[in-house]
């Protein structure tokens, strides 16, 4: 009876992760540079249960991890300021450093702003006020009216498994690789890229999911009610 009971309340963890990453993706539909997440299961340990044929159950599945899409769906249309930058190419990411600790991360994001900083210079920074570093990874300054570089692009061998920072930057790992300079990069000024959450998609797996959560729920709730009934017959 416990088997059924933990399997049951298992599986509405489970279903309620799934349906948090879910709701991720819908709070970040109109995010710029926004990759939606998908939710990976891992099978729980399995027993033997004691009969000739050997017969094994589950004690049910968890989250193991997310995968991110860095599929682009597109650009908008010409974004209010001057300082905005769509990456056409399928890969590729501007490269950001944080002010105070140096941290190097990757985004989509295109969607900068020009601010003053403490040393007296403009600098392009990005939504999260990180430095927007050039090709050859330098902050890049705002003087008379113009930027000194463009934003670099650099990609990776493989984004598999990269760490999300935020809702649209990345961090890499080190199975991803160095970062690659990608010269002549298919950049596009005045633009921004799109989130690419599908929210039909996103609908239509909020709906399995709850099912799923409803009918583990449903599990604990007999399982409950049969103990009872079993403890009540003893007494």
């Amino acid at each position: 009876m416990n088997a059924s009971f933990y399997s049951g309340a298992r599986g509405m963890m489970t279903e309620q992760d799934k349906l948090n990453v879910i709701s991720n993706n819908i709070a970040n539909v109109n995010t710029v540079g926004y990759k939606s997440k998908s939710s990976v299961f891992m099978d729980l340990m399995y027993y033997n249960m004691h009969s000739q044929d050997r017969v094994t159950t589950g004690t049910g599945v968890r989250m193991q991890h997310t995968n991110t899409d860095f599929s682009s769906n597109g650009v908008t249309g010409a974004a209010e300021g001057g300082f905005n930058f769509a990456i056409l190419d399928q890969d590729g990411f501007f490269m950001l450093r944080n002010q105070v600790t140096n941290e190097i991360t990757y985004t989509r994001a295109g969607n900068f702003s020009v601010s003053l900083h403490n040393d007296g210079y403009f600098y392009l920074l990005s939504d999260a006020q990180k430095y927007v570093l050039d090709g050859n990874g330098n902050p890049i300054r705002y003087i008379n009216g113009e930027l000194t570089g463009r934003p670099g692009v650099f990609s990776f061998a493989n984004t598999n498994g990269m760490e999300s920072v935020g809702s649209t930057e990345f961090s890499p790992v080190p199975k991803n690789g160095n970062p690659i300079r990608v010269d002549g990069a298919n950049v596009l000024d005045g633009y921004l890229e799109l989130s690419n959450t599908d929210m039909a998609q996103e609908i239509s797996d909020t709906v399995v999911a709850s099912r799923a959560y409803t009918y583990a729920l449903k599990m604990v709730q007999t399982s409950d009610e049969i103990e009872q009934t079993v403890n009540g017959l003893r007494s």
